[in-house]
This record gives C-alpha cells, structure tokens and sequence, in this order.
C-alpha cells in the first residue's frame, strides 16, 4: 500500500472515530436527582422502596421487571408514558427529559435492589 494511501486511510479512520466519540459524549445523560424527585412528587405513593401498596405484584423490583419485560429504560418510560392498567399515565404531565429521568431512576434503584 502506497505512502498516501495509508495516510489517507489513517486520516479516514480518526476522522470516524473522533466523530462518533462526540456524538455519544453529547448524548444527554440522565440526571438522577431530578429523577429521584419526580419518583417521589408522582410515583412514592404508590411505589415506595420499589414495592406497590394497590397490587403487591406489580412491584419496581428488578425480578419483577424482568419477568413483564419492564427492565429498560426505554421499556419503563414507555410505560410512564403511557400507563397500564389502573396506573396512571404521565406523558400528559411530565417532559420526556423527566420521563427519561425516572426511569433511569427506577431502573438504577431496582438494580441496587431499592437499597441505598
């Protein structure tokens, strides 16, 4: 392979790799203190410690988010969004930057298994 060539190459591939490293580092990241309110304002009566005081199976915790397949973020905030059930909707009262909050929230809670 020619001189030129290689550099070419050389420049190609950093120029990818630079441009993919900025697009994930602009990605907008969670941020758990919001999260941790808006769980608390909208979803604390109901959800406290990761339990459900109306349907005791219907619980936050990871086993039982694995089991209804709930144990994404994008799986949780659909389901904020949209309600299921007698739970009630949010994507009439909250933004999708406090839906995404909590659920990265609840998802980050429930791997810790609801402890501090």
């Amino acid at each position: 392979m020619s001189t030129i060539l290689k550099t070419i190459t050389a420049i190609a591939i950093a120029f990818i790799l630079f441009t993919s490293v900025d697009s994930v580092i602009a990605a907008p990241i969670a941020n758990l203190d919001n999260g941790a309110e808006i769980f608390k304002a909208n979803c604390a009566a109901c959800h406290a410690g990761g339990g459900n005081i109306v349907r005791r199976g219907k619980n936050l915790k990871l086993k039982t988010l694995h089991k209804r397949k709930v144990d994404t973020e994008d799986a949780i905030a659909t389901l904020v969004t949209n309600g299921k059930g007698i739970m009630s909707a949010y994507g009439d009262k909250l933004t999708s930057e406090e839906i995404a909050n909590v659920s990265t929230y609840v998802l980050q809670r429930a791997e810790q298994n609801w402890k501090r």
